[in-house]
């Protein structure tokens, strides 16, 4: 699987805004699938590695999430350690940045990071407040299922739209959020190559000429 872990760093996330003295700070939950974040940018937009520069920029996803439901941002990102070696460089970027690194191992060919994040959307059930989760895939829908049904809970899933498992997209019409990394986000410096169906507010032909 592609790594995400040479993507280039830019500035730290921003402190969040402090409530009103008459309102309860809520809380959103970021919580980030990276390896199927980069997996998807370099097999199903690029057809091939990433260089550095075309990743994600983390620090515009944390910025995006303190900013889009108004909230305190608890950013946690996931990562593969199975291996015994973590990506030093890459998470001592990721505490600069406010994430808190995730690093799990496996204790056989189970998908950790999937578990991981699987436990952690169970868990936030049991308490207040919203989530953003940056991954396609499905195998959280039946945690992001029981979050929608918490009435008042915001949910949000940050992905590529096109790509985005088909059983996850139905779940909009039970409340789910989908916002795209590249046109919502604005998690990239320069465009992609993306071959896809284009809201009219969001056309720039310049981007074609």
């Amino acid at each position: 699987m592609v790594s995400p872990f040479s993507a280039p760093i830019t500035s730290p996330a921003p402190s969040p805004s402090p409530a009103s003295p008459n309102e309860p700070t809520r809380t959103t939950y970021l919580l980030v699938d990276g390896e199927n974040i980069d997996a998807t940018l370099g097999m199903n937009v690029l057809n091939r590695r990433p260089n550095p520069e075309e990743r994600p920029r983390w620090d515009r996803i944390t910025k995006f999430a303190s900013k889009v439901w108004g909230s305190d941002v608890v950013p946690l990102f996931f990562l593969n350690a199975t291996s015994g070696q973590m990506p030093m460089s890459f998470v001592q970027a990721l505490l600069a940045m406010g994430y808190r690194p995730i690093p799990l191992a496996a204790n056989g060919d189970e998908k950790v990071v999937d578990l991981g994040i699987q436990r952690t959307l169970e868990a936030i059930a049991g308490r207040e407040g919203d989530v953003l989760l940056a991954s396609h895939d499905g195998d959280f829908l039946p945690q992001i299922e029981r979050l929608l049904a918490d009435d008042g809970r915001r949910v949000g899933l940050l992905a590529f739209r096109e790509f985005v498992n088909g059983q996850l997209t139905s779940l909009t019409e039970e409340g789910l959020e989908i916002f795209d990394l590249e046109g919502d986000v604005d998690a990239f410096t320069s465009p992609l190559p993306r071959v896809r169906i284009i809201p009219i507010d969001e056309f720039d032909p310049l981007r074609y000429l």
